[in-house]
């Protein structure tokens, strides 16, 4: 073989050698990065509102911000989220493992909550004997355990759930007030006042007492000035309620227990959640009261929309 023969082919060989990896890796990088997205694809959580990737950990979806996993109801098989406690559909308490009173651990077969004592199948209130799944009756919001019980007067130290007692006692007073409907209800007023105040001297003198102009003040108003009262205690009461709004928390069972032991009585109210945003009747018809939410006033005659959530 001849020196040009040996040289060609030394040439060709090393070419050859530089080339190849090149055109591997050229070759080989589609194919990794098809076998990445197949393995990411493995691992990601696509959500089942609207079809968003997500990462495999993930509770929530980063577009939408809706529950990424669900189970059923083990009582009607509704889907649920799964850290909810509570089934909004058949309204009754899913997580038998845990005291629904005071959210200790309850062994499968116990009948009672080894912590508070409190039966699996609900307390009968006994002011107006409505079966209770928590701590609070759902119906009338008495403290059906001895825990509630404390809970409320430990409450009740709080300078700010003090305010709202008073101005909700005082808001109930206003709910009661009948206002003046026409020009006759205030003449009919004003010769009332002026009758009671002629009995009232005639009785100090039988009793031989100087007669003296007693001052008699009538509590009536018109609608306008009812209306306007009205407005004014809603306004200072949704301020002290914004205030005693419970925060996010891990226990849905206590959280649940501290907003029923922050209802003012008196008033009609609602239960605003953080989870979805409604308005129940209270936190006992909420899937999730451990995400927060306040109490709202309703008055009398809102037509605002409570969620039916009664059991």
């Amino acid at each position: 073989m001849t020196n040009e023969d040996t040289s060609y082919m030394e040439n060709t060989k090393r070419t050859s050698t530089t080339i190849l990896p090149d055109f591997q890796k050229t070759r080989n990088e589609p194919e990794e990065q098809q076998e990445l997205q197949i393995q990411q694809t493995a691992t990601a959580v696509q959500c089942p509102h609207c079809g968003a990737t997500n990462d495999v950990e993930a509770m929530f979806c980063a577009s939408c911000g809706k529950p990424l996993h669900t189970t059923s109801c083990p009582h009607c098989g509704s889907e649920i989220d799964p850290d909810a406690d509570f089934c909004e559909t058949c309204h009754r308490y899913i997580r038998p493992e845990t005291c629904s009173f005071c959210g200790a651990h309850v062994g499968g077969n116990a009948a009672y909550c080894p912590e508070c004592g409190s039966p699996k199948g609900g307390i009968v209130c006994p002011v107006c004997h409505t079966l209770n799944s928590f701590a609070f009756c759902k119906q009338c919001g008495h403290a059906l355990t001895e825990d509630a019980k404390l809970l409320v007067k430990e409450l009740q130290k709080n300078p700010d759930y003090q305010e709202l007692l008073e101005a909700a006692t005082e808001y109930s007073s206003l709910e009661d007030t009948i206002p003046y409907t026409s020009e006759r209800d205030v003449v009919r007023e004003q010769i009332n006042m002026r009758l009671r105040e002629q009995v009232l001297r005639l009785l100090a003198e039988d009793r031989g007492e100087t007669p003296q102009q007693p001052k008699v003040q009538t509590k009536r108003l018109t609608k306008e000035e009812l209306a306007a009262k009205k407005a004014e205690k809603i306004k200072s009461l949704s301020a002290i309620l914004d205030k005693l709004a419970i925060p996010q928390t891990e226990s849905p069972v206590k959280a649940r227990n501290y907003a029923m032991a922050s209802r003012p009585i008196g008033v009609r109210l609602a239960w605003v959640c953080n989870y979805k945003h409604a308005m129940h009747s209270s936190p006992c018809g909420c899937a999730k009261p451990q995400l927060g939410g306040k109490w709202v006033i309703l008055g009398k005659n809102t037509t605002a929309e409570i969620k039916d959530d009664n059991q």
